[in-house]
């Protein structure tokens, strides 16, 4: 088994006999899409707050500006949660060295990979996507939305890039669910959704959705995916690949918090 580093998930790989103009839509599909300096993403989701993955968030610099729907708008801070942990060196030596990842998995179901950022002016041409305050459970229909890599479910795609393309969109069936995540498999076409698609490089702390009555409400961000193989050999992108999102009604209370000034700034 092989986990893709967190810095480097998302995107939408597409069915092979599905046609790629099928999953691309226009910018206007998801204004309150945000993008991450050089690559991920964040969401919009109140005039001054963007969501996103904590690995997202520079390493080494200040985050201070974003772009939201084409426009760079200044940062005035970010809050990184406090049991989000970075994915330690020693894992990714020691998974390089055996081909064999499990280590990273569990820790990385083990951290809170969400950030906010605050914006410093209110972002008023823009309609923030609202939270989704269910659980998401197995079986529920999720509509996936980026800009990173791209490539298709038979022979995936190249870790050389790029990792910014156009605008995809794609659904995926929830087939696991737990108290920070959810995940879900992308299938061959004989059991795929007919837009059935998964995530690539580039596009960490990208939407997921899930419809409510004629309103699709965002349910997750992108974060991590396992790709079964050896470290050294494994195929990114083919049919069988698992992705995870960080599911969001379990963070409710924290960022309810973070938004109403009761958290601290981590940057």
């Amino acid at each position: 088994m092989f986990v893709v580093l967190p810095s480097t998930a998302s995107a939408i790989v597409i069915r092979d006999d599905v046609d790629d103009s099928e999953y691309r839509v226009p910018a206007s599909e998801f204004p309150a899409l945000v993008d991450m300096p050089g690559e991920g993403h964040g969401v919009l989701i109140a005039p001054q707050w963007v969501i996103t993955a904590a690995h997202t968030i520079p390493l080494h610099s200040k985050l201070t500006r974003i772009t939201v729907d084409g426009k760079p708008r200044d940062v005035e801070r970010v809050v990184v949660h406090a049991g989000y942990k970075a994915l330690p060196q020693e894992l990714i030596d020691q998974a390089m060295a055996s081909g064999e990842a499990m280590l990273i998995v569990v820790f990385l179901a083990s951290t809170d990979d969400i950030a906010l950022v605050k914006l410093a002016e209110p972002v008023m041409d823009i309609a923030p996507v609202a939270l989704y305050e269910g659980s998401v459970q197995p079986g529920q229909i999720i509509k996936i939305i980026g800009k990173g890599a791209t490539g298709n479910g038979a022979t995936g795609y190249s870790l050389g890039g790029p990792n910014r393309t156009e605008l995809r969109r794609a659904y995926n069936e929830v087939t696991s669910s737990y108290d920070r995540w959810f995940c879900y498999r992308f299938d061959e076409p004989s059991a795929a959704l007919p837009l059935e698609g998964a995530l690539a490089n580039g596009d960490s702390g990208s939407p997921v959705l899930v419809e409510v009555g004629n309103e699709w409400l965002l349910s997750g961000v992108a974060s991590w995916k396992v790709v079964e193989g050896h470290v050294l050999t494994a195929k990114y992108g083919r049919y069988g690949q698992v992705a995870c999102n960080v599911r969001l009604s379990h963070y409710a209370d924290w960022i309810e918090s973070v938004m109403s000034g009761q958290a601290q700034s981590a940057g």
